[in-house]
């Protein structure tokens, strides 16, 4: 919780809160898809999405960072780690995907910020040159997060409502959740 809380301070505050209450329930439907016969309550899929979010705005404007390889390389670390948590029994790593995948991408639409060198139209002399607001790898980002998203959406929430179970199109996709061992298995 205090992850959630400093990381979602810290999004607030340059972003605000109308933009970061937007992507909060994202994690479930992945969850529903492929955990049917459990209930999963949790905050742990929104600070997943709180991560997704860091990371595809540390992508999108890449160029305003100075430390980049660090903040990278850390957020990297935190991820890979929480993930690897997830896989323990009794925890919806599912939640936790989908959260990060879904705000990851979501992340692209919602925090494109100006470039360094862009001036709005109003404050330059007349005839100066007007240089773009933003890159044109973050418009690409912009549009490939929107297909995907929707792409996304539409399959996942088709798939629930048919009440389709997720581990009938994926085999493997239980050990994302619980790598069993001589300890515990998957489903106990």
């Amino acid at each position: 919780m205090l992850s959630l809380i400093f990381i979602g301070i810290r999004l607030e505050q340059q972003f605000g809160f109308s933009t970061l209450s937007v992507p909060f329930c994202s994690g479930s439907v992945l969850s529903s898809l492929f955990i049917q016969r459990s209930i999963s309550v949790a905050a742990s899929g929104a600070l997943f999405g709180l991560l997704g979010l860091m990371l595809s705005e540390l992508l999108t404007n890449w160029t305003i960072y100075t430390n980049k390889a660090t903040a990278l390389i850390t957020l990297t670390v935190i991820i890979v780690i929480n993930l690897a948590v997830g896989i323990l029994p009794h925890i919806d790593n599912f939640a936790h995907i989908g959260g990060f995948l879904t705000d990851f991408l979501l992340g692209f639409v919602l925090l494109l910020r100006p470039q360094f060198g862009w001036v709005g139209r109003k404050h330059l002399p007349a005839g100066a040159r007007v240089t773009s607001k933003h890159k044109a790898y973050q418009y690409l980002f912009l549009v490939i997060a929107m297909v995907l998203l929707i792409t996304g959406f539409t399959v996942g929430l088709v798939m629930l409502f048919r009440g389709e179970n997720g581990h009938d199109h994926c085999s493997w996709c239980h050990y994302l959740s619980c790598v069993p061992t001589s300890k515990w298995h998957y489903g106990n």
